[in-house]
């Protein structure tokens, strides 16, 4: 075998790693984001707006949030 034929045998192995790498990136960004998300509701909820941390996860009160939010 000549070099450029070994060198491109051990070249598909590293570009297969790196294409999972990617898709591992794509998906953890928007679950961070996300976790972001609900952490920060949560935190704000609870420690600065000083409510029972079981109010969190109730629909009825995001649905009050977002009714004064978006409220014309």
């Amino acid at each position: 075998m000549s070099e450029k034929t070994q060198a491109a045998g051990k070249a598909k192995p590293a570009v297969r790693k790196t294409a999972r790498w990617r898709i591992v990136i794509r998906w953890m960004i928007p679950l961070f984001l996300l976790l972001a998300l609900v952490g920060g509701m949560t935190f704000g909820y609870v420690f600065i707006g000083k409510q029972s941390l079981s109010d969190v996860f109730q629909w009825k009160t995001w649905q009050h949030v977002i009714d004064l939010v978006f409220a014309p």
